[in-house]
């Protein structure tokens, strides 16, 4: 019988090693899509040093009528203004590493340093996302879901005396659709004609997916995307979900136009000088934001029920 070599122990740990794959890809955990910037928008105009902004709004008064030739009483047409003010408040966030994970970090071949930084960017623009959407109570701001210059209504039942989508025909939904965008243009005589519909992220997967009937090979949503004749733009959002009166799901319907809202972001994110504290380096970041502004209510309506 002949003997087998076997590798002892050390030599059996350092043969594993040199068979291991190491991959150079990282898999991060995962976070949804900050859509804020997006979905409305962004105005940077107020400057990093303002902490407020006013706008105003003017309206015309005054009607004409019949005169004689030689009138002299002729009705006074006038314009009136409205002042309005909104909060600009900081964002503030920072990261830090110290000597030795500068030196684990390059040895290792491994940005360390740029992984932080983006960590302290996401956390921020997290916040925006946040305010942007619900505003914030504690310091005044007000974001586009809670914004009182919204118009707000709300979808009635189908025959399944529900008002959910997923209890209700397609014709219904439809229905549903198409008097979120058709309210904001009756309403005003036409002058405003939106343009983006949002919904939260489980109606949105169910008009995509849903027959426009049982003899169609068309969904709810392409039949309405070309029918409605307003609307070019479908989106979901996942801030949509449960936060109408009651825990609600919500629909919003609007002009997407800087002339109708914005989100002020006075400063954008910036990165200032790392800070030396003791073996650490600290590093600050900072954001200006007033909230969302909407200029013209009308433009915009939140449809709570579906």
């Amino acid at each position: 019988m002949t003997s087998k070599q076997r590798l002892d122990a050390s030599e059996t740990v350092f043969f594993q090693r040199e068979l291991e794959a190491v991959k150079s890809k990282t898999y991060d955990v995962k976070y949804p899509e900050l859509k804020c910037r997006r979905l409305i928008p962004v105005s940077f105009d107020a400057g990093a040093g303002a902490e407020s902004i006013v706008y105003q709004q003017y309206d015309q008064v005054g009607m004409a009528k019949i005169i004689s030739a030689y009138g002299s009483d002729l009705p006074r047409a006038d314009i009136v203004g409205k002042e309005f003010v909104a909060k600009i408040k900081s964002l503030g966030c920072s990261y830090g590493y110290n000597i030795q994970e500068i030196r684990n970090a390059n040895m290792a071949g491994k940005p360390l340093q740029s992984r932080k930084a983006a960590a302290a960017k996401r956390a921020i623009l997290q916040k925006e996302n946040n305010i942007a959407y619900f505003g914030d109570a504690s310091t005044g701001l007000v974001g586009f879901l809670n914004n009182p210059n919204v118009t707000q209504t709300v979808v009635p039942n189908g025959v399944s005396a529900s008002p959910l989508f997923a209890d209700k025909t397609p014709d219904e939904i439809l229905a549903d659709l198409n008097g979120a965008a058709n309210f904001i243009v009756e309403s005003t005589n036409g002058v405003e004609i939106p343009d983006t519909l949002l919904l939260p992220l489980a109606q949105y997967n169910y008009i995509k997916s849903t027959p426009r009937s049982a003899n169609s090979d068309t969904t709810i949503l392409q039949y309405f995307l070309d029918n409605n004749g307003y609307i070019k733009t479908v989106e979901w959002v996942n801030e949509l979900k449960g936060v109408g009166n009651g825990g609600v799901d919500v629909m919003v319907c609007y002009r997407r136009d800087p002339d109708v809202l914005t989100l002020e972001i006075p400063q954008d994110f910036e990165q200032f000088p790392e800070q030396e504290q003791g073996l650490e380096y600290v590093v600050p970041c900072h954001q200006r934001i007033g909230g969302v502004l909407v200029y013209y209510p009308m433009a915009v309506n939140i449809v709570s029920g579906i």
